[in-house]
């Protein structure tokens, strides 16, 4: 089993009165990580999961008799796929309101139904953290660097869920990634707002793989599919808060040539985004090896940015005629810019970044100095 970047941290991380919350894609390890922990935990626990009848009938129940009947006695509280609960952020409230020095934890893998069930109850209430597929930073903890120089086509093709990098072979990984993606991404979102066109978010999911690093219009992508822009955004931002890809908006400091008004797409694990499209081809034979690379560097960056708490702006940059820098984050009041090259590369900053940002950065990632980047 792979250390978990938090696997030592949950003890401090949990307040009384408090809930934390921990939101990550299914199948990440939150699960894993809270059974690591509660064998750990010296004091009274209660585990209970969302799709539990009786505990959603309690949590719903909006009593504080109830509540206080159940939930008195226990030092920590945790409810595993909280999203399942329709009250849980009121049940909550209730719980860190009226139980004394209680602690709790609340994992979920939709933001969108957790936040939404959360966000108003629990002002001040809660503390939130995100698991990610494996990180590069935890594998580097694990075995070191050459290792993932060595493994480093097999992340790009295949990823880093948990399940994923304990296969045996090829053959498993392309199945488990299959079937990952037949029964989340083809089941439980399509389930999560009764979406009636399947088959359109899908093919939704398939036009966003092929235009990694590449400004997304809605519009285009609506006269694609046939649907309305509007729709469009809707399965996008759904797409976003189920934690399948992440936007990333341009870059403005106010020059009149800088493309600000359009997104670009990443998916939060290289291999979902290969079995959206079916290939797990090797890397010398394929010919969007540029865009896993930008997909690897830029979630492994910001799942870096998560565990080390580096509060960053994420951007692109691009003017409209084509100068570009894959990655710009805006931190500790400077700019600091990245381009992601797979080969080796000694192209220059763009010149009008230069002259207009003095006190920017730029760098150049490959696979020279990525370690260091991501970890």
């Amino acid at each position: 089993m792979i250390n978990r970047f938090y696997k030592n941290k949950i003890n401090d991380l949990i307040q009384e009165n408090k809930v934390l919350v921990l939101y990550g894609p299914r199948r990440v390890g939150k699960t894993t990580l809270i059974e690591e922990f509660l064998k750990e935990y010296k004091d009274k626990y209660f585990l209970g999961f969302g799709e539990n009848k009786d505990l959603q009938d309690i949590l719903n129940s909006q009593s504080i008799n109830t509540i206080k009947t159940f939930f008195s006695g226990y030092e920590l509280i945790v409810i595993d796929e909280a999203q399942k609960i329709p009250s849980i952020g009121e049940g909550l409230k209730l719980i860190v309101d009226h139980i004394p020095k209680v602690k709790v934890i609340a994992t979920g893998s939709s933001s969108f139904d957790l936040s939404n069930k959360l966000g108003e109850p629990l002002t001040g209430r809660q503390n939130i953290i995100k698991l990610f597929p494996i990180a590069a930073m935890e594998l580097k903890e694990e075995s070191g660097p050459f290792d993932l120089l060595h493994k480093l086509n097999d992340f790009l093709i295949y990823g880093s869920y948990p399940e994923v990098l304990n296969c045996n072979n090829y053959l498993d990984k392309i199945n488990y990634l299959t079937s990952l993606r037949d029964s989340y991404l083809y089941k439980d979102i399509l389930e999560l707002k009764n979406i009636k066109n399947s088959t359109k978010i899908l093919d939704l999911l398939r036009l966003l793989a092929f235009q990694i690093g590449q400004e997304v219009s809605l519009t285009e992508l609506g006269n694609s599919l046939d649907l309305s822009k509007q729709t469009v955004e809707r399965y996008l931002d759904l797409l976003e808060k189920t934690f399948v890809i992440i936007n990333l908006r341009g870059y403005s400091g106010n020059l009149r040539k800088e493309v600000t008004k359009t997104s670009r797409y990443y998916f939060y694990d290289n291999g979902v985004r290969n079995s959206i499209i079916n290939n797990f081809n090797n890397i010398e034979v394929r010919n969007d090896v540029g865009q896993l690379w930008e997909n690897y560097l830029f979630i492994e960056r910001i799942k870096k940015q998560n565990y080390k708490r580096i509060y960053s702006n994420n951007y692109f940059w691009r003017t409209y005629d084509q100068k570009e820098i894959d990655l710009v984050e805006e931190r500790e009041g400077k700019l600091f810019g990245y381009e992601f090259k797979y080969k080796k590369n000694n192209a220059k900053p763009p010149k009008e970044w230069i002259e207009n940002y003095k006190n920017a950065s730029f760098e150049i990632i490959t696979k020279d100095n990525f370690i260091e980047f991501i970890t």
